[in-house]
Protein backbone atom coordinates (compact mmCIF):
# COMPACT_ATOMS: atom_id res chain seq x y z
CA UNK A 1 0.00 0.00 0.00
CA UNK A 2 0.73 3.83 -0.49
CA UNK A 3 3.20 4.97 2.85
CA UNK A 4 1.09 8.43 1.97
CA UNK A 5 -2.07 6.45 2.73
CA UNK A 6 -0.74 4.03 5.23
CA UNK A 7 -0.14 6.89 7.20
CA UNK A 8 -3.72 8.61 7.00
CA UNK A 9 -5.04 5.13 7.70
CA UNK A 10 -2.73 4.74 10.77
CA UNK A 11 -4.17 8.35 12.31
CA UNK A 12 -7.97 7.48 11.53
CA UNK A 13 -7.44 3.99 13.07
CA UNK A 14 -5.46 5.50 16.57
CA UNK A 15 -8.89 8.00 17.23
CA UNK A 16 -11.78 6.68 15.05
CA UNK A 17 -13.45 5.44 18.39
CA UNK A 18 -13.06 8.80 19.75
CA UNK A 19 -14.90 10.93 16.97
CA UNK A 20 -18.32 11.77 18.14
CA UNK A 21 -20.25 11.77 14.61
CA UNK A 22 -19.57 12.18 11.15
CA UNK A 23 -19.05 15.94 10.02
CA UNK A 24 -20.27 17.73 7.51
CA UNK A 25 -17.61 20.85 7.57
CA UNK A 26 -14.28 20.53 8.37
CA UNK A 27 -13.05 24.00 9.18
CA UNK A 28 -9.49 24.83 9.34
CA UNK A 29 -8.52 27.82 11.86
CA UNK A 30 -5.61 30.72 10.98
CA UNK A 31 -4.03 33.12 12.33
CA UNK A 32 -6.64 35.01 15.18
CA UNK A 33 -10.05 32.22 14.91
CA UNK A 34 -8.18 30.10 17.68
CA UNK A 35 -10.48 30.84 20.23
CA UNK A 36 -13.63 30.07 17.45
CA UNK A 37 -14.29 26.60 19.35
CA UNK A 38 -15.87 28.97 22.26
CA UNK A 39 -18.87 29.49 20.04
CA UNK A 40 -19.61 25.74 19.54
CA UNK A 41 -21.52 23.16 21.15
CA UNK A 42 -18.16 21.20 21.83
CA UNK A 43 -18.11 17.55 22.13
CA UNK A 44 -15.35 16.27 21.97
CA UNK A 45 -11.63 17.25 21.49
CA UNK A 46 -8.44 15.15 20.37
CA UNK A 47 -4.97 16.59 20.69
CA UNK A 48 -2.67 16.36 17.69
CA UNK A 49 0.10 14.82 19.82
CA UNK A 50 -2.35 11.99 20.61
CA UNK A 51 -2.64 10.82 17.45
CA UNK A 52 0.03 8.41 15.96
CA UNK A 53 2.57 9.67 13.36
CA UNK A 54 0.53 12.99 13.20
CA UNK A 55 2.19 16.08 12.41
CA UNK A 56 2.24 18.64 15.15
CA UNK A 57 2.10 22.37 14.80
CA UNK A 58 4.93 24.87 15.98
CA UNK A 59 4.07 28.10 15.33
CA UNK A 60 2.99 30.51 18.46
CA UNK A 61 -0.25 31.06 18.28
CA UNK A 62 -1.78 27.74 16.71
CA UNK A 63 -2.60 25.52 18.99
CA UNK A 64 -2.82 22.33 18.35
CA UNK A 65 -6.00 19.65 18.66
CA UNK A 66 -9.20 18.49 16.90
CA UNK A 67 -12.51 19.84 17.97
CA UNK A 68 -15.53 18.39 17.24
CA UNK A 69 -19.10 20.14 17.90
CA UNK A 70 -21.78 21.74 16.10
CA UNK A 71 -22.14 25.53 14.50
CA UNK A 72 -25.91 25.45 14.54
CA UNK A 73 -27.57 22.25 13.64
CA UNK A 74 -24.24 21.51 11.40
CA UNK A 75 -21.71 18.96 12.71
CA UNK A 76 -18.10 20.57 12.40
CA UNK A 77 -14.72 18.85 13.38
CA UNK A 78 -12.09 22.28 13.53
CA UNK A 79 -8.95 22.50 13.10
CA UNK A 80 -7.17 24.40 15.88
CA UNK A 81 -4.09 24.92 14.41
CA UNK A 82 -2.73 24.15 11.09
CA UNK A 83 0.69 22.67 10.36
CA UNK A 84 2.91 24.59 7.36
CA UNK A 85 5.68 23.48 5.04
CA UNK A 86 7.77 26.02 6.35
CA UNK A 87 7.83 24.17 9.65
CA UNK A 88 10.07 21.58 7.81
CA UNK A 89 6.96 18.93 7.29
CA UNK A 90 6.75 16.64 4.34
CA UNK A 91 4.02 18.05 1.97
CA UNK A 92 2.27 15.26 2.34
CA UNK A 93 2.25 15.37 6.12
CA UNK A 94 1.37 19.15 5.75
CA UNK A 95 -1.96 17.89 3.82
CA UNK A 96 -2.44 14.73 6.44
CA UNK A 97 -5.02 16.41 8.27
CA UNK A 98 -7.23 17.75 5.10
CA UNK A 99 -7.25 14.00 4.17
CA UNK A 100 -7.93 12.81 7.51
CA UNK A 101 -11.25 14.96 7.80
CA UNK A 102 -11.82 13.18 4.66
CA UNK A 103 -11.38 10.49 5.99
CA UNK A 104 -13.99 11.24 9.09
CA UNK A 105 -16.65 11.92 6.25
CA UNK A 106 -16.11 15.90 5.98
CA UNK A 107 -17.71 16.24 2.88
CA UNK A 108 -16.48 20.40 3.00
CA UNK A 109 -13.27 21.93 4.00
CA UNK A 110 -13.56 25.44 4.44
CA UNK A 111 -9.85 27.05 4.86
CA UNK A 112 -9.11 30.35 7.29
CA UNK A 113 -5.79 32.19 7.12
CA UNK A 114 -4.18 35.26 7.56
CA UNK A 115 -2.29 36.69 4.90
CA UNK A 116 -0.86 39.80 2.94
CA UNK A 117 -3.11 42.11 1.04
CA UNK A 118 -1.32 42.76 -2.69
CA UNK A 119 -4.38 44.42 -4.60
CA UNK A 120 -3.49 48.24 -3.07
CA UNK A 121 -7.38 48.58 -2.72
CA UNK A 122 -7.26 45.61 0.28
CA UNK A 123 -6.69 47.37 3.76
CA UNK A 124 -5.44 44.98 7.03
CA UNK A 125 -8.46 44.09 8.49
CA UNK A 126 -10.44 43.56 5.24
CA UNK A 127 -11.53 39.80 4.19
CA UNK A 128 -11.56 38.45 1.41
CA UNK A 129 -13.32 35.69 -0.56
CA UNK A 130 -10.82 33.06 -2.13
CA UNK A 131 -12.38 32.44 -5.67
CA UNK A 132 -9.30 31.29 -7.12
CA UNK A 133 -5.04 30.67 -6.13
CA UNK A 134 -1.71 30.31 -7.53
CA UNK A 135 -0.02 27.21 -6.49
CA UNK A 136 3.29 27.58 -8.08
CA UNK A 137 5.61 28.21 -5.23
CA UNK A 138 4.79 25.53 -3.17
CA UNK A 139 5.36 21.92 -3.31
CA UNK A 140 2.39 20.24 -5.23
CA UNK A 141 1.23 17.43 -2.51
CA UNK A 142 0.16 14.86 -5.25
CA UNK A 143 3.72 14.25 -6.62
CA UNK A 144 4.27 10.83 -6.48
CA UNK A 145 2.23 8.09 -6.85
CA UNK A 146 -1.20 8.30 -7.34
CA UNK A 147 -3.71 7.42 -4.14
CA UNK A 148 -5.61 5.70 -5.77
CA UNK A 149 -8.43 5.32 -2.96
CA UNK A 150 -8.74 9.38 -2.62
CA UNK A 151 -8.72 10.34 -6.14
CA UNK A 152 -7.36 10.37 -9.73
CA UNK A 153 -3.92 11.27 -11.25
CA UNK A 154 -4.59 14.30 -12.61
CA UNK A 155 -7.77 15.93 -11.02
CA UNK A 156 -9.15 18.97 -12.46
CA UNK A 157 -8.85 22.37 -10.99
CA UNK A 158 -10.64 24.78 -13.29
CA UNK A 159 -13.56 25.29 -10.31
CA UNK A 160 -11.27 24.24 -6.93
CA UNK A 161 -13.60 26.73 -4.78
CA UNK A 162 -17.06 26.01 -5.14
CA UNK A 163 -19.48 28.21 -6.21
CA UNK A 164 -22.42 27.65 -4.25
CA UNK A 165 -20.58 27.51 -1.13
CA UNK A 166 -18.96 31.23 -2.55
CA UNK A 167 -22.59 32.45 -3.21
CA UNK A 168 -23.90 31.26 0.43
CA UNK A 169 -20.32 32.88 2.17
CA UNK A 170 -21.51 36.61 0.16
CA UNK A 171 -24.81 35.74 1.17
CA UNK A 172 -24.16 35.73 4.48
CA UNK A 173 -21.64 38.53 4.67
CA UNK A 174 -24.34 40.67 3.37
CA UNK A 175 -27.11 39.87 5.51
CA UNK A 176 -24.63 41.04 8.58
CA UNK A 177 -23.30 43.78 6.91
CA UNK A 178 -20.18 42.48 7.13
CA UNK A 179 -17.70 43.97 4.06
CA UNK A 180 -15.93 41.06 1.89
CA UNK A 181 -13.24 41.41 -0.30
CA UNK A 182 -12.97 39.02 -3.48
CA UNK A 183 -9.59 37.86 -5.13
CA UNK A 184 -6.76 35.63 -6.09
CA UNK A 185 -4.79 33.99 -2.65
CA UNK A 186 -1.27 32.89 -3.80
CA UNK A 187 0.87 30.71 -1.26
CA UNK A 188 4.49 31.14 -0.79
CA UNK A 189 6.63 28.75 1.21
CA UNK A 190 7.93 30.68 3.95
CA UNK A 191 8.85 31.11 6.33
CA UNK A 192 10.57 34.67 5.64
CA UNK A 193 7.88 37.31 4.46
CA UNK A 194 8.04 38.14 0.74
CA UNK A 195 10.51 40.78 -0.42
CA UNK A 196 8.79 44.02 -2.04
CA UNK A 197 9.76 42.75 -5.76
CA UNK A 198 8.20 39.37 -5.05
CA UNK A 199 5.06 41.10 -4.12
CA UNK A 200 5.50 43.05 -7.43
CA UNK A 201 5.84 39.85 -9.43
CA UNK A 202 2.88 38.46 -7.01
CA UNK A 203 0.55 41.21 -8.06
CA UNK A 204 1.34 40.98 -12.07
CA UNK A 205 0.41 37.40 -11.99
CA UNK A 206 -2.79 38.29 -10.66
CA UNK A 207 -2.76 37.72 -6.78
CA UNK A 208 -4.45 39.58 -4.46
CA UNK A 209 -3.10 38.24 -1.25
CA UNK A 210 -0.50 36.13 -0.08
CA UNK A 211 0.51 34.03 2.70
CA UNK A 212 1.81 30.41 3.86
CA UNK A 213 -1.10 27.82 3.98
CA UNK A 214 -4.20 26.78 2.15
CA UNK A 215 -3.53 26.21 -1.41
CA UNK A 216 -1.69 22.99 -0.50
CA UNK A 217 -4.71 21.78 1.15
CA UNK A 218 -7.57 23.09 -1.04
CA UNK A 219 -5.32 20.63 -3.99
CA UNK A 220 -5.50 17.60 -1.46
CA UNK A 221 -8.94 18.24 -0.87
CA UNK A 222 -10.16 18.59 -4.43
CA UNK A 223 -8.10 15.84 -4.67
CA UNK A 224 -10.72 13.96 -2.81
CA UNK A 225 -13.88 15.27 -4.71
CA UNK A 226 -14.52 17.59 -1.37
CA UNK A 227 -16.55 21.32 -1.52
CA UNK A 228 -14.14 23.87 -1.06
CA UNK A 229 -14.24 27.54 0.13
CA UNK A 230 -12.26 29.71 2.09
CA UNK A 231 -11.61 33.04 3.39
CA UNK A 232 -9.03 35.20 4.32
CA UNK A 233 -7.93 37.42 6.91
CA UNK A 234 -5.63 40.37 5.49
CA UNK A 235 -3.74 41.43 8.40
CA UNK A 236 -1.58 43.40 6.39
CA UNK A 237 -0.76 44.98 3.55
CA UNK A 238 2.30 43.32 1.89
CA UNK A 239 5.99 43.83 1.68
CA UNK A 240 6.87 47.49 -0.34
CA UNK A 241 3.01 48.35 -0.01
CA UNK A 242 4.41 50.68 3.28
CA UNK A 243 7.22 51.95 5.04
CA UNK A 244 6.71 49.12 7.51
CA UNK A 245 8.94 46.01 8.05
CA UNK A 246 6.13 42.80 8.47
CA UNK A 247 6.23 40.28 11.93
CA UNK A 248 4.41 37.84 12.95
CA UNK A 249 3.34 40.05 16.01
CA UNK A 250 1.76 42.02 13.82
CA UNK A 251 -0.20 39.57 11.66
CA UNK A 252 -1.34 37.87 14.59
CA UNK A 253 -2.08 40.91 15.99
CA UNK A 254 -4.45 41.93 13.63
CA UNK A 255 -5.80 38.61 13.20
CA UNK A 256 -7.06 38.76 16.83
CA UNK A 257 -8.48 42.56 16.38
CA UNK A 258 -10.45 41.21 13.39
CA UNK A 259 -11.77 38.11 15.03
CA UNK A 260 -14.99 39.05 16.56
CA UNK A 261 -16.12 39.59 13.19
CA UNK A 262 -14.31 37.12 11.44
CA UNK A 263 -16.04 34.58 13.55
CA UNK A 264 -19.39 35.55 12.68
CA UNK A 265 -18.93 35.28 9.83
CA UNK A 266 -17.57 32.06 9.65
CA UNK A 267 -20.81 30.89 12.00
CA UNK A 268 -23.28 32.33 9.30
CA UNK A 269 -22.32 30.57 6.60
CA UNK A 270 -21.70 27.34 8.10
CA UNK A 271 -24.87 27.59 9.34
CA UNK A 272 -26.09 27.77 5.48
CA UNK A 273 -24.31 24.95 3.90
Amino acid sequence: MNQVYQKVLDCYESIKERIPFTPKVALVLGSGLGNYADSMEVKAEIAYSEIRDFPVSTVPGHAGKFIFGYVGAVPVVCMKGRVHYYEGYPISDVVLPARLMKMMGAEILFLTNASGGINPSFGAGDFMLIKDHISCFAPNPLIGANIDELGCRFPDMSKVYDKKLQDKIRKAAEENKIPLQEGVYVQLTGPSFESPSEIKMLRTLGADAVGMSTVVEAIAANHMGMKICGISCVSNLAAGMTDNPLTHEEVQEAADKSAPLFKKLITESIISF
